[in-house]
């Protein structure tokens, strides 16, 4: 059964997705339901569906209803890459808030903002180029090793 003792940041979604995408990883051929995910996730089914809908959406995961329904990985996570779950996801990895509206007149403000806008969209491209590189296996892997706990 999975450790619920464990720490997982429950503010992101890709961290949400990943988790569960290693769990299913974990468990070929087997469906695993929202709600035997959300116990290790830390979070609600819902929150499971909402996550692993969206990964439906993009060919990630599949879905079944029924008694031995739930979720499975739609193809080996080989093939998965944490650039198509964090392109999924819709999600960016960093974030920066915006100046004040009431100084949208102002060229500092505009100059400012854009050249942040820039440089945070070269770092997010440096950010995607390396989770291409990244497979769902390799974290299965080093889950392994160190490890992990599976759904029972």
């Amino acid at each position: 059964m999975c450790n619920n003792k464990s720490y997982m940041k429950r503010s992101s979604r890709l961290s949400i997705a990943l988790h569960a995408l290693v769990h299913l990883h974990a468990q070929p051929g087997k469906s695993l339901t929202s709600t035997a995910l959300s116990t290790c996730l830390m979070t609600n089914p819902v929150v499971v569906r909402r996550v692993l809908g969206e990964l439906r959406e993009a060919g990630i995961v599949d879905a079944s209803k029924g008694p031995n329904g739930g979720w499975t990985l739609s193809r080996p996570a080989e093939e998965i890459t944490l650039h198509a779950v964090y392109s999924a996801m819709g999600e960016r990895l960093l974030l920066r808030t915006e100046s004040d509206p009431g100084d949208a007149a102002c060229g500092i403000v505009r100059s400012v903002d854009r050249v942040m806008t820039d440089f945070l969209d070269d770092a997010e491209a440096l950010l995607a180029a390396r989770l291409s590189r990244v497979k769902l296996s390799d974290i299965a892997s080093q889950a392994r090793h160190g490890g992990f706990p599976t759904l029972a």
